[in-house]
């Protein structure tokens, strides 16, 4: 069981993460022209706006179910770092005069998507069905 500071912790970084992303689905499921310009200039549209997006919902709806934190997270933290990847290499931090705000928001879903993978970390280690007596 987890202590109740921690699961009140793992809840605000899971909703945060959560509101988030299902934000931004707005924009990459109406092709706005923000969006299709990042994915343009990637070389992903619209397959990968749209992809990425759905990936996005997944990530998201998984953070909310409490059997599934874990695996969210880790959707997440795959998500955010090529975000986070394709706007320290191709995008730049400022995208369109945005004033960095979408990479602020890619860095705050990683973080809080790592710290919830931390805190949920028991339901990452119950997919392996090893224990460390096996492995020795």
């Amino acid at each position: 069981m987890i202590p109740k500071w921690k699961n009140i912790a793992g809840w605000i970084f899971r909703i945060l993460a959560a509101v988030i992303m299902l934000q931004t689905l707005f924009f990459k499921f109406t092709a706005a022209p923000e969006s299709v310009y990042i994915f343009s200039k990637l070389g992903m549209e619209p397959w990968g706006r749209i992809g990425i997006g759905i990936l996005e919902l997944i990530a998201s709806i998984l953070l909310l179910i409490p059997y599934t934190v874990a695996y969210g997270a880790v959707l997440g933290l795959g998500l955010m770092s090529g975000a986070l990847f394709f706007h320290l290499t191709r995008l730049g931090i400022v995208v369109q005069d945005d004033s960095g705000q979408l990479f602020i928001y890619a860095l705050m879903v990683f973080i809080s998507c790592l710290v919830a993978a931390i805190i949920y970390s028991a339901q990452i280690l119950r997919l392996f069905p090893f224990t460390k007596d096996k492995l020795l």
